[in-house]
């Protein structure tokens, strides 16, 4: 059962105790009876292998601790604002987007989360592996998060097969069997794990690519269809380019891009949209 946002969950403990498990298995399994860790080459896998884990842990408690984004409790929208070339409005009867649970007007991109009881700025998904929403605020480091798992997974995959490699069965280290057999065991588990994390990865980077979020992707299929079927052609309003799209949801810098401590571009409430003229205009 999920718990309540910020606060420690089976989903949570168990991340952590994966991590860790790989960790240990990768550390002082695999990497001691492929390299060894008195040699140079064991020593500096295991620094790095470390700072890798290190970077996964702490990017995860991040994006488990930080609130995703709230709504401010005085928006209202304006639609005589020239800077807000668009709208987003109810699919039944054309009103503004009206959050009846939480008693306020919606912001572009905005959706309320039944787990979370609340609406959320730029709502991805709700991601019971952090007990959290994916949001506007927490979007960047979840991206960073998947993208440290996703390398250290391959990694320890590497480390772990070359220990399993290695670790032959006639080597007369005490307890080199059951070593084995925990290495290959990890092995076992990290090969449908890396390819999950992988897939993940590569769905997120098509969404930064497009400036969509899950729920707008969803949204866009159906929003797509209808146009086809009126004769129209849909795009995505967000939609900027590639590049912008890349600026607009990690940042203007591109040296931090991936630094886990800075944060998204913008408030979260007013995005820019391919109406916007011209484009080459700053995010708001």
């Amino acid at each position: 059962m999920a718990g309540r946002p910020g606060y420690v969950t089976v989903p949570i403990l168990s991340v952590l105790a994966a991590i860790g498990y790989v960790y240990y298995t990768a550390v002082f399994l695999a990497i001691p009876a492929w390299l060894g860790l008195a040699t140079a080459a064991g020593v500096a896998n295991a620094v790095a292998f470390t700072a890798l884990a290190a970077a996964c842990v702490a990017t995860y408690a991040v994006a488990v601790s930080r609130d995703p984004g709230r709504v401010p409790p005085a928006f209202l929208p304006d639609v005589e604002d020239a800077e807000s070339p668009i709208h987003e409005i109810k699919r039944k009867g054309g009103d503004l987007r009206y959050c009846q649970k939480c008693s306020h007007y919606k912001p572009p991109r905005a959706h309320h989360c039944r787990v979370c009881k609340r609406c959320v700025l730029r709502m991805d998904h709700h991601c019971i592996w952090i007990n959290n929403c994916v949001g506007h605020e927490n979007y960047k480091i979840f991206l960073v998060f998947v993208l440290y798992a996703v390398v250290a997974s391959l990694y320890s995959l590497v480390l772990v097969i070359g220990g399993a490699v290695h670790s032959l069965p006639k080597n007369e280290q005490l307890g080199s069997d059951s070593s084995r057999t925990s290495i290959i065991i990890c092995g076992v588990f990290l090969c449908p794990l890396a390819l999950a994390l992988s897939i993940l990865l590569g769905w997120h980077v098509y969404l930064i690519f497009h400036n969509k979020t899950t729920i707008e992707y969803h949204e866009g299929v159906r929003a797509m269809w209808l146009a086809e079927k009126a004769g129209n052609l849909y795009h995505h309003p967000y939609d900027l380019g590639v590049y912008e799209n890349l600026v607009s949801v990690l940042g203007p810098n591109a040296l931090c891009w991936l630094c886990p401590i800075s944060r998204n571009t913008g408030n979260g409430i007013r995005f820019r949209t391919s109406y916007d003229i011209p484009l080459s205009t700053p995010p708001i």
